[in-house]
Formats: C-alpha cells, structure tokens, sequence
C-alpha cells in the first residue's frame, strides 16, 4: 500500500505545481495588461495591484471576468504594433534606395574619406543588387 499513497502523493504534488505555475502566469498576465492599458488612471492600477497582493485569488478572478475582453484587445493591438514595427523597420533596411547610398559615397568621396576605388566599389554594390 505505501506504493500507492506514495504514487497518489506524486500526481498531488504535480497537480499543486501545475496549478500553482498557471496562477503565476495569469498573474504576470494581469500586471503585463494593467501597465499595457494607457486607458487606466495610475491610481486604478495601484488599487489593482494592492487588492493582487492582499487578496491574489479572489482579484484575479475578478479581473479577468471585469476586464477579462480588454486584455486580449490590447494583446492584439499590441502584437499588430510589432509586427507593424518590425515590417517598416525590414523594408527601411532592405529596400534602401540606390540613389541614396550612391549619394552618401559620393559625399564621403568629395570629403576625402573614401577613395575613388571605394566609391566605385560602393556605386557597383549600390547598383549590383538591385539589378
């Protein structure tokens, strides 16, 4: 018998850990959307993160029911931000306009910075990608 109070403890334990991990990820969840919400007054989110501290069961559940559509709203706008970001931020690095890379080392020429072998090496690379 001590096998099997043994075993039952274990699948206990596990069960305690699951449930105790997915009460920290709603947590931070909670906190993440609460300073993500530039909607809520400072003073709101204070009182939230008081009630998180001293009553942290009850205040997430009433969260999530209260606020529960918002969170995923603003995770997405979010998210739709970044990628938006990341999309401008790749085609202002890989779609750079010959023209202007061309103009850039004929200025560092005219400066002396670069010799007239370089630009001419710059000019074809400018040119040789593109076409």
């Amino acid at each position: 018998m001590g096998f099997w109070n043994s075993f039952w403890d274990i699948i206990w334990w596990f069960f305690w850990i699951f449930a105790f991990t997915a009460y920290l990820f709603v947590l931070f969840a909670i906190v993440a959307d609460l300073f993500r919400d530039h909607k809520l007054n400072g003073w709101w989110k204070a009182v939230w993160i008081v009630f998180l501290v001293f009553m942290p069961f009850l205040t997430a559940l009433v969260y999530l029911i209260a606020r529960g559509s918002g969170m995923a709203e603003r995770s997405a706008a979010r998210q739709q931000q970044v990628q938006e970001d990341s999309a401008e931020y790749i085609r202002s690095v890989s779609f750079a306009n010959p023209a202007d890379e061309i103009t850039k080392a004929k200025a560092l020429l005219d400066q002396g910075t670069i010799s007239q072998g370089e630009f001419d090496a710059l000019k074809a690379k400018a040119l040789g990608d593109r076409f």
